[in-house]
């Protein structure tokens, strides 16, 4: 598995970014979103139960990432189309502000070394990527155990402030 000071991989995937008619879809790629820092995190499979909670809490922090200039990055093996399904069927993730990408040859996934062995989908990983393109945080989770996304937030801001962090540092406090 790829961790803290690589690089993280190239990759060029179809996302699902819409339910409005003839925007639903586009492609991403490592310069879509140049400068930023990218938070990208990944769900084992659509239409399953611990995704949605994740998927949707991220949402409604996506204005707080936005403010850290971090843009969300939600992926997982399924195609672009189950993920246009699957937000027309579940209230929590029609609106969803960031792209739902679409690793259908897991090529990211593989690279990445979060394919789970048993069935070939992805774990519950997430990254925080800064805007060289350097992995400066990683979590993985098993398929039973959702991730805390005001964690994730708080490594973030911890990351960004270019200093050293203490114990439960949380934004506002001294750092070292």
């Amino acid at each position: 598995m790829l961790t803290v000071g690589d690089t993280f991989p190239a990759f060029h995937l179809k996302a699902c970014v819409s339910r409005e008619a003839g925007k639903e879809f586009t492609e991403v790629n490592n310069d879509s979103y140049a400068g930023k820092w990218l938070v990208v995190f990944f769900w084992p499979m659509d239409f399953t139960f611990v995704c949605p909670t994740e998927i949707a809490g991220f949402g409604k922090r996506n204005a707080d990432f936005e403010a850290h200039n971090a843009q969300l990055l939600g992926v997982s093996v399924d195609t672009h189309f189950v993920h246009l399904a699957w937000r027309n069927n579940h209230a929590d993730l029609q609106d969803l502000p960031f792209p739902m990408l679409a690793d259908v040859k897991r090529e990211l996934s593989s690279a990445l070394g979060i394919l789970q062995k048993e069935d070939g989908v992805d774990l519950r990983a997430t990254f925080i990527v800064d805007p060289d393109g350097v992995i400066q945080w990683v979590n993985v989770n098993g398929h039973d155990v959702g991730r805390s996304i005001p964690e994730t937030l708080r490594v973030l801001e911890a990351l960004q402030t270019g200093e050293l962090t203490p114990c439960n540092w949380e934004p506002g406090q001294a750092t070292l």
